[in-house]
This record gives structure tokens, sequence and C-alpha cells, in this order.
């Protein structure tokens, strides 16, 4: 089962808060088929939940013919929690009042979704519309390229598209967010990057998009990876777009989205950096504390009492000094499960150990330690910084005004900040900027963020 998205979602805190133990009382038996969806991907659940005996649970995925998958099951109180062994994801949620439903979300690494699981069989679904999508035939040159990046032994594999007028062009290499995507940073079944190429190519622009290592068509692992890691995959990827011919070689700029921004930031920091920057929801704030701000908006979403948000904004600053203070990976975790699950309940146990994983990974102590205000102060090139109002994930007015801070404490002269009302982290026109509406939006990419971004290289590329 594939990863679900690429974007930066450090919300383990949040989740972990969200389902702590509770009391066993008698609840009626969850025995029978369950069905839910992540945008275009079904979800039918068997449980078997006799009041004798051990629980058990199996899962099917039609869309990748994924059949009798194997869940623990586990169901204190009013929580439910199912989890799946390989590839290594789980369900944490609650009852609903008239236990017609379990409300909760899917975790896949330092992913979550939010998922609602309904009993009863599944019924047909209308097609998703995703109009900006681009279909052939293309009013421009579009093929299929590997380059290497030999200081980490990898070949990755792309799409390059380039105006079918009379060059040359400047460029652009697209670099997405944190975890394992494509090429078109696909997400219930929108393709961002595909919009983006297709819109900048149209304008005269060539673009460079490609696999993340192990995803597609390109080699390496995600393993032990971090964004600096990313960074030299972009450095390879802009000298591979300069040597192109037809492109001015002092024209080539780099457009990062989230944890891609962070990554595209370090190769402006270098040799042979990037002539502008496009930061897309990119953090500026340190990562420590963009944890607990992103925490506190996805709460925010749920509640405004002044108590639990206390609470959470607590529990992640207590997870983050935990994290960044104990280099030892066992004496972390021993310390965030004393955070989490201070009972030592089994249930919450055993729906804790993939995200206490999670936070000793070599990303989430890269995630943690950023440093932005450091990085973005030795930015020399032109830089577009831009975020939505209702992101929740990389909250824009603070991460803008920390970027814009940045970059005018380092003295560059040419750099521009921008908040887009009503967008959210993926630059859709949302309601609440809630990650659960992602697939339920049409739009892909809002029209009028794509000819900011258009607009904005153009002039500074004299296009």
């Amino acid at each position: 089962m594939p990863t679900l998205t690429r974007f930066f979602l450090g919300t383990a805190a949040a989740l972990l808060s969200s389902f702590g133990a509770c009391a066993q009382t008698v609840r009626p038996s969850l025995t029978g088929d369950w069905n839910g969806a992540l945008g275009p991907i079904d979800f039918i659940l068997h449980l078997t939940d006799p009041a004798a005996g051990p629980r058990t649970a199996t899962l099917d995925i039609p869309a990748q013919k994924a059949k009798g998958l194997p869940l623990q099951f586990t169901a204190p109180g009013d929580s439910v929690y199912l989890r799946l062994a390989q590839p290594e994801a789980r369900f944490a949620g609650r009852r609903s009042a008239d236990g017609q439903q379990l409300l909760g979300e899917w975790q896949q690494g330092l992913r979550a979704f939010p998922l609602t699981l309904a009993r009863g069989a599944t019924g047909a679904k209308p097609a998703l519309r995703r109009p900006q999508t681009p279909q052939p035939p293309f009013p421009y040159q579009s093929a299929d390229i590997t380059f290497r990046n030999e200081k980490a032994g990898v070949t990755l594999a792309g799409t390059y598209t380039v105006p079918a007028d009379k060059g040359p062009f400047p460029a652009v290499v697209l670099l997405t967010g944190s975890g394992p995507e494509d090429r078109n940073e696909t997400i219930f079944g929108h393709q961002p990057f595909a919009v983006l190429a297709d819109y900048l190519t149209r304008r005269g622009i060539a673009v460079l998009r490609f696999d993340d290592r192990g995803v597609g068509q390109s080699g390496g692992t995600q393993q032990n990876m971090t964004s600096a890691d990313y960074t030299t995959d972009a450095q390879a990827a802009l000298a591979w777009l300069r040597a192109q011919p037809g492109i001015r070689k002092n024209q080539v700029g780099v457009l990062g989205h989230s944890e891609g921004g962070t990554a595209a930031i370090g190769a402006a920091i270098q040799p042979a950096g990037p002539d502008f920057l496009v930061l897309l929801a990119a953090p500026g704030i340190a990562g420590d504390e963009l944890i607990v701000q992103q925490s506190l908006a996805l709460t925010r979403l749920q509640t405004t009492d002044a108590a639990q948000l206390a609470a959470v904004e607590k529990q992640a600053r207590a997870m983050t000094q935990i994290v960044q203070k104990t280099p030892d990976d066992a004496q972390a975790r021993a310390q965030l499960t004393a955070l989490y699950n201070p009972t030592n309940a089994p249930e919450i146990k055993a729906a804790l150990e993939p995200q206490l994983a999670n936070m000793v990974s070599p990303f989430y102590r890269h995630l943690l330690a950023d440093r932005p205000a450091q990085t973005l102060a030795k930015v020399r090139c032109p830089v577009l910084a831009l975020g939505g109002s209702k992101d929740v994930q990389v909250p824009a007015t603070r991460n803008l005004a920390a970027t814009a801070a940045a970059l005018k404490a380092g003295g560059n002269r040419d750099a521009t900040t921008k908040e887009l009302p009503g967008l959210n982290h993926l630059f859709q026109t949302a309601t609440t900027g809630g990650i659960g509406e992602y697939g339920t939006i049409e739009e892909t990419f809002s029209p009028a963020a794509l000819q900011l971004i258009a607009d904005w290289i153009a002039q500074h590329t004299n296009k």
C-alpha cells in the first residue's frame, strides 16, 4: 500500500493526546463490515468483536487488489485501534454516539488523515472530478528523463517539459514536501505538480519534476533520509537542468512546497545554487515551534476550549524537548511512553509504538532542529514566499513573517512574501483548511496562485 501523501505533517503529539486510555465498560459489539475512504481509495474492514475471546479484523483495499490483510484489533472503552503490520499503518478512533460510525484518523509514518468508518456495505461512489489535471495533447514538449545524484549514488527519474516556441527559456525545479511522493505530488486524486508544471510551461518556463528516492522510477530509499539529503537531490536536478540545450543558465530556479521549501533553501545557500527561489507553505519558524503551532492549528479545528488547547500545547512542547534533549533512542522512547501512556495501558502501548519510532527517526530529529532563520539569512537570490490563510500544517501568518524577517536580516533586497486568503496547505480554495477537505475539493491548485507564481518568475526572468 503506497504512502498516501508527502506533505509536512508532524502531528504525532496532537494525535496521541486525542486517544487516551478509556474506562473499560461494556459496549455494543463492533462485529460486522465497516467502510470508509481516503480520497479515491476505499477501505473495507471486517471486524469480529465477540463477548468472550480475542478480537480479530481484516482489511480489504479493492483499488490495490488487497484482500484479507490481518489487523491487530483492540477496543478499550469508546476507543478503537486497528493496526496493520505491513506496511506499517494504523487507525485510531472513537465510536460515534449511535454506534454506527468510527470517527478517527488513519496514521502512516508521520502522516495522518481523517477517516470515518461506517457500518454496512460500501456503495458505488461517483467519480472524482479533477478538472485541472492536464490532459494531452500538450502544446509543449514533454519527456521522461533520468539524472544522477553522484553524491548520494542514486539515479532519479522525472518529467521534463519545455515550451514549444524558440528558446532559450528560464527553468525551474519542483520539490515536494516531506515523505515519499511521486513527481506529480499525487494526493487524493489531485496532481498539484502536474498542474503547476503544465501552467508554467504554457507560460514559457521549462520545468523539471521528479520522483523522490525509492518512489516511482527513482532509485535509492527514504530510510534515514532528511531534508539535507533532499537538498543534494535538488542540487543534482539544478545541475542537470542547467546543462540542457535551450535553457538560460543564469535563470534556473527552485520551487519548494512545505519541507521541499526547506530543501530548496538548503540548495540556495550552496555553490551553484538557484537563481531564484519560490517557497510554497515553507517553514519559517523553528522546527520544534512549528510542530507545536501545527498541533494547535489542527486542534482548533475541533475545539476552542482554552484548557484543551493548553493541554495540547503543553504535551507537544514536552515531546519536542524530550526528543531534542535525549539523543539515545531507547531513552527517548521510554520518556515519550511515560508522557503519552502514563498508566502503561497495553492497548495504548500498541497504538503508540509506531509513533514513537517516528518521533526518534533521523527525519523527525532533523525537522525539530531546523532553524530557518539562520539559513534564510544566507539566501542572496530573489525569493517569493507564499502561504494560505487556512493552512493548518504550516500556518501562514507566523511562518511568512519569520521568513520575511530572516531574509531582511540577511540583507536580501528582493524578497516578496504574501498570505493568500482562503487557501489551504495545498493551495486549494478551502472552507476550514482541514486535511479531510483535501480530497473533497475539486480544485487542485488555485488559479490565482498559479498566476501569481508565473507572473513573479516571468518578472524575474524578463519573460
